[in-house]
């Protein structure tokens, strides 16, 4: 791309804006109710499995803001891998990617509907999950500036909440707040650092990086900077605020309470301080999980939106989703009205489906994403000159998520969903076997295959011969 293009492509935002932004679209309940998860199964050695997922994490935006930078795509992930191995990978990382981020969806407002009834237990759930459906469509549909600020003021709210916990838990570890009902000591024999073994352990990885789970629509948003090659400073500075913030808090919730005091749903930094007898600490914790859910699912629900919008320019979805209104904001109406329709129908399985089914399949969700990660890294071996230690740290990255991943076979909490996403991959897998036949076809016919703008005709031999 000339210098021309890449600064008539460049946005608004500052790195310190996209930083700030990514925080917000990474906390959410897949920190403030997974780790809990993750500590049930994993005990102490959640500490160490959070560093490696902080490195992988740390990989694969790496290479995702170098690809970035090179060649800037609305598409981000989906753009690249096409571009590294032909129109099949396109479309299977967009529809891949949008499918589980849609699920997850349908469980945040789901998660987001309990949290309310903690004030409103008469209300039926459908009605909260409706309100906030609307809600979060209003923000996307005010535009993309609007959506940028909302999600900073999430991101503000989610850092001091964090931050909140670690004074109070500070205090109360130091002995300044009384009353606590247990003795604080971090979890260092083998029944408390290891509850369920070395499989455990294992199982509980991919919990560990839900909590990072977001820095791919970062990479969509990369378009948006004023200087895109700071790219990488944003990620590097959001990924280490991340780290910091994640291990204390963690450190300190170990250390304040047993293991055996997590109670399912609930968060294990409310558990932690329940037993000091902090009126407030419920209600201030509830309101934070609402406002975490809430910022994720909006993230999400642009991600997809524009991932949509990217698969219905390349001719990888029906080109309704393309069209814009007119004027300044240019809202993809159609695409918002499509991912309301599959938002409905994910609420309405989540509300009726048994309890435990329904957290199967946002399991397998969240191990899509992963996939997704795995591809970004796999498409930077073709499309990147990494160096030595480059290569290494690719590599590091790929064995990590692969461990993550087969990890949850062997926990009764995350085995089902490992199948029920491979199940998914299958089908979008079979989608795009039936779709290259059919471009197969298109191609004996004369019918041009549509390109993205940026392009080089080395590309496109390179798409040709494949």
């Amino acid at each position: 791309m000339s210098e021309t293009e890449q600064k008539n492509r460049a946005g608004t935002m500052k790195w310190w804006q996209l930083s700030l932004f990514g925080v917000a679209c990474t906390i959410g309940t897949g920190y403030f109710l997974g780790s809990g998860i993750a500590m049930e199964m994993g005990g102490g050695s959640v500490i160490f499995l959070f560093v490696l997922a902080a490195f992988c994490t740390y990989v694969v935006f790496d290479v995702l803001a170098k690809m970035t930078m090179e060649d800037p795509q609305q598409g981000s992930f989906r753009s690249y891998a096409k571009k590294a191995f032909g129109r099949w990978a396109g479309f299977s990382s967009g529809w891949v990617y949008w499918s589980s981020e849609l699920l997850i969806m349908g469980s945040q407002l789901t998660a987001l509907s309990l949290f309310t009834r903690f004030w409103f237990p008469s209300v039926p759930m459908w009605i909260f999950a409706t309100c906030y459906a609307v809600l979060a469509l209003g923000v996307i549909l005010l535009g993309t500036k609007a959506f940028e600020r909302t999600e900073h003021l999430f991101a503000v709210v989610k850092i001091s909440a964090i931050l909140m916990f670690l004074v109070i838990a500070a205090l109360a570890l130091f002995g300044f707040i009384k009353g606590g009902a247990y003795q604080p000591k971090f979890p260092t024999t083998m029944a408390t650092f290891l509850p369920s073994g070395f499989l455990g352990s294992w199982s509980s990885f991919i919990f560990v990086f839900y909590a990072f789970g977001g820095i791919e629509i970062m990479g969509l948003m990369a378009m948006r900077l004023r200087q895109p090659e700071e790219v990488s400073k944003a990620g590097n500075v959001m990924i280490i605020t991340l780290t910091c913030i994640y291990m204390a808090s963690l450190v300190l919730a170990l250390t304040l309470m047993p293991l055996h005091a997590l109670q399912g749903k609930e968060s294990p930094f409310q558990t932690a301080l329940g037993s000091y007898h902090l009126p407030l600490v419920p209600h201030i914790f509830n309101a934070i999980l609402i406002v975490a859910g809430f910022s994720t699912m909006v993230a999400s629900m642009f991600a997809i939106t524009t991932i949509l919008v990217s698969l219905a320019q390349d001719r990888d979805a029906p080109a309704l989703f393309s069209r814009t209104t007119k004027g300044k904001r240019k809202t993809p109406l159609p695409a918002i009205g499509f991912t309301t329709i599959g938002i409905a129908m994910a609420v309405v399985l989540a509300l009726l489906l048994p309890e435990s089914l329904y957290e199967y399949v946002t399991t397998a969700a969240g191990i899509m994403l992963l996939y997704n990660w795995f591809f970004i890294l796999l498409t930077s071996g073709r499309l990147l000159e990494l160096t030595a230690w480059g290569k290494i740290k690719r590599s590091a990255g790929i064995v990590l998520i692969l461990l993550a991943v087969v990890g949850t076979a062997f926990h009764a909490t995350s085995r089902p969903g490992f199948w029920i996403s491979l199940l998914f991959i299958g089908l979008i897998g079979v989608v795009t076997l039936c779709m290259k036949l059919k471009w197969k076809k298109e191609n004996k016919t004369g019918i041009p295959a549509f390109r993205p703008a940026g392009h080089s005709e080395k590309n496109r031999d390179r798409e040709g011969a494949r």
